[in-house]
């Protein structure tokens, strides 16, 4: 005896994919939403003239008004910064420093960083300012 099936046509029901759709759109727009650059706040001193350059092979030596050193964000010695910076020179040569200092920083500061560059022979080095 052969038993016979009723065939029935398969739904998908779509009310559950606009939900889907939004968690998936508030999804990415948190994860665009998060900076992962971490940064120093200070106040950068003005320029009647700057180049800009590409952020992807850059090390960042934040100074503030204190006097103290930050490399990529992270409060750092000048001796891990001379270590990072051989680092980086060996691992790319093109690598480009950015001295970021604060409006206020007394000079020495800067030399002291200034100095270690020069004693490395670093050659692509810039200020970062901020627009007139």
């Amino acid at each position: 005896m052969k038993i016979q099936r009723r065939r029935k046509d398969f739904i998908v029901p779509m009310n559950a994919m606009s939900d889907v759709a939004f968690l998936l759109l508030i999804f990415i727009m948190l994860v665009a939403l998060i900076n992962y650059r971490r940064e120093v706040k200070i106040d950068y001193p003005e320029a009647s003239e700057a180049k800009r350059t590409s952020a992807e092979k850059n090390l960042e030596i934040w100074i503030d008004e204190t006097g103290g050193t930050y490399l990529d964000g992270l409060p750092a010695s000048l001796g891990s910064i001379e270590l990072a910076l051989t680092e980086a020179y060996r691992a790319a040569p093109e690598t480009r420093v950015h001295i970021i200092a604060d409006r206020d920083t007394p000079f020495r500061y800067i030399n002291d960083v200034l100095a270690i560059l020069q004693l490395l022979e670093h050659r692509v080095v810039s200020f970062v300012v901020k627009d007139a």
